[in-house]
């Protein structure tokens, strides 16, 4: 079996990624992929944790500026990578996360297209070249992303958004997904054993025939 790698899922609210994050951690255990960690953006850390709740959480008479939002995302994603993810690819496990710098792409630019002139310089100056192995994109639609999320309770500042919102966002995933290499899209729309079954057919296809990525 190849060498550890750093998968990553993508996708708006409710396409499941959480949930698949652990499905692709049962499928390495079952072919004998046993050094696998999971983890989440922004979160991962002690510290990541304590900025995801910020960004997360509406605070009475403080609104977050949009710049304010970007520079707590790339400040979690550079903490979670130097002192978790690439410690953990040092010691050869494979590291599964859920969301990585396609999310960021895809919502602030959705919020604010002039975002993306500083996401860029951001994205150049503080990841380099540190790019996930493979991404998979979770693609649902909003309207059933966010149906799926409303039985869940209580909305976070993000999820409260609306389907207009989440519909830019979308737009901007499926753009960036064209140019983004090593990649493939999984229809989340469907039922989640009809994803589950899809997401293992490319995915176990990928881990033995790597340089076929562009087939599946």
């Amino acid at each position: 079996m190849k060498k550890n790698k750093f998968i990553v899922l993508e996708g708006i609210e409710g396409s499941g990624k959480s949930e698949m994050c652990f499905y692709l951690y049962k499928i390495l255990s079952k072919n004998n992929i046993n050094k696998v960690i999971c983890v989440r953006q922004p979160g991962g850390t002690i510290i990541c944790e304590k900025i995801r709740k910020i960004i997360k959480e509406e605070i009475k008479d403080d609104k977050i500026d949009k710049k304010t939002e970007i520079l707590l995302l790339y400040a979690s994603r550079i903490q979670l990578i130097e002192n978790k993810i690439k410690l953990y690819l040092k010691n050869d496990y494979w590291v599964i996360c859920d969301r990585h710098n396609l999310s960021t792409m895809a919502y602030q630019i959705a919020a604010e297209k002039k975002n993306k002139t500083l996401i860029k310089k951001l994205t150049k100056m503080l990841l380099k070249n540190f790019n996930p192995y493979l991404t998979i994109y979770l693609d649902v639609l909003p309207v059933i992303g966010l149906n799926r999320i409303s039985i869940r309770g209580k909305l976070d500042r993000i999820e409260k958004k609306g389907i207009n919102f989440f519909t830019k966002v979308r737009k901007n995933y499926l753009r960036q997904i064209k140019k983004a290499p090593n990649t493939f899209t999984i229809n989340a729309s469907l039922e989640k054993q009809e994803v589950k079954k899809k997401i293992k057919k490319k995915f176990i296809f990928w881990l033995k025939n790597e340089w076929k990525i562009n087939e599946i």
